[in-house]
């Protein structure tokens, strides 16, 4: 069991933003195709944070052309480069998935001044 704890030590990163939920940040995230690599960028909504330690994910939405996307990304995983808080949001709630069912301006988060 030490040696499990001693390898999750070693694997969480040493500079981890701070951002919570309701923010509009922007993952840089390591994508394979094959032999090639590249970076994709993926902007949205945090809508939920969970887990700690190694195994701590957060859930980002966005809506593209119409359609609502979501991807969960785990934060101290070396395929994902790096997250830049783009705006600060103002919410009340540590899970935000009731913005899957709102349309338009209905489902924006205040900015926190």
């Amino acid at each position: 069991m030490d040696a499990l704890k001693t390898i999750a030590a070693e694997s969480v990163k040493a500079e981890v933003p701070q951002f919570g939920i309701g923010d509009t940040v922007r993952v840089s995230v390591n994508i394979r195709e094959g032999q090639r690599e590249r970076i994709q960028m993926f902007e949205g909504t945090v809508i939920a944070k969970r887990g700690s330690g190694v195994a701590e994910t957060f859930t980002v939405r966005r809506v593209a052309y119409g359609v609502g996307v979501e991807r969960v990304f785990p934060l101290h995983s070396p395929n994902v480069r790096d997250v830049k808080i783009i705006r600060r949001g103002k919410v009340r709630r540590a899970k935000l998935y009731y913005l899957r069912d709102r349309v338009g301006k209905a489902a924006k988060v205040k900015e926190q001044v």
